[in-house]
C-alpha cells in the first residue's frame, strides 16, 4: 500500500503525463502536495516553475510543442477549464498550412475573458466565441479547424494572399476542407474571397 507521499506522487505524474509533463498549483494541491510544499520541490530541482501557478515536472521529457500546453493551461478560468484555442497564424502552422513561424502565440479566447495579471507578450489574443464545429485537438490543446482558421486570417486581413491560397489548395489537397463546406458558408465578402481562392465561380 502506497503512503501519503507516493501516491501524491503517482497522482501527480498521472495528471503531468496527460498534460506534457505541466501541472498547475491547484492540481499539485489536489493530488496531496501543501502549496507550503511547492517551493520545496523547485528548490530540490524535482519542479520547474514555467509561469505563476504554473509548473512542469524535472525528469519529464520535453516533446513536441511544450510551449503549447503552458499557455493553454495559463488560459484555464476559475474552473480550471482552459479557454483558450489557438487560431489565425499559429493554428495555420499547426494543421502544417503554411512555411510561417510566428514567433508570437495566437490565441482566441471568450469576449468575457479577463486576467488579473498582464498579458505574456508571447500571446496575441483575440476575442471571439467559437462554435464546437470550429475546433479540435492537436498536440492535446484546442486548435481552430483549417477553414475557420483560414476565415478568421481573411478578417484579418494581415496575411499575404498568395500564402492564403497556397493554405487553401493544399487543405482542400489533403482533405482538411471540402469545397462544399465553402459553398454552405454564408454569402458575404469572406465567402466570395474564400471562392476565389479556392479556384471556384462566384
Amino acid at each position: 500500500m502506497l503512503g501519503p507521499r507516493k501516491k501524491a506522487e503517482r497522482l501527480l505524474h498521472e495528471l503531468a503525463q496527460s498534460q506534457q509533463g505541466f501541472f498547475t498549483t491547484k492540481q499539485a494541491i489536489r493530488a496531496g502536495f501543501s502549496e507550503k510544499t511547492h517551493s520545496y520541490h523547485v528548490n530540490a530541482g524535482n519542479w520547474i516553475r514555467e509561469h505563476r501557478g504554473i509548473y512542469r515536472l524535472a525528469d519529464f521529457a520535453t516533446v513536441g510543442r511544450p510551449d503549447l500546453m503552458l499557455w493553454y493551461l495559463w488560459s484555464q478560468n476559475r474552473r480550471e477549464l482552459p479557454e483558450g484555442t489557438y487560431s489565425h497564424d499559429t493554428a495555420l502552422s499547426l494543421h502544417e498550412l503554411s512555411d510561417l513561424m510566428p514567433s508570437k502565440l495566437h490565441m482566441t479566447v471568450p469576449k468575457a475573458f479577463r486576467r488579473t495579471s498582464e498579458i505574456p507578450e508571447i500571446l496575441i489574443l483575440h476575442r471571439a466565441y467559437l462554435d464546437l464545429d470550429d475546433v479540435q485537438e492537436i498536440h492535446g490543446v484546442r486548435v481552430t479547424r483549417p477553414l475557420r482558421t483560414i476565415v478568421d486570417l481573411l478578417r484579418a486581413g494581415r496575411v499575404d494572399r498568395s500564402q492564403l491560397k497556397q493554405a487553401v489548395d493544399e487543405a482542400i489537397q489533403r482533405g482538411l476542407i471540402a469545397r462544399r463546406e465553402i459553398d454552405d458558408m454564408p454569402h458575404d465578402t469572406v465567402q466570395k474571397s474564400l471562392r476565389e481562392l479556392a479556384g471556384q465561380r462566384a
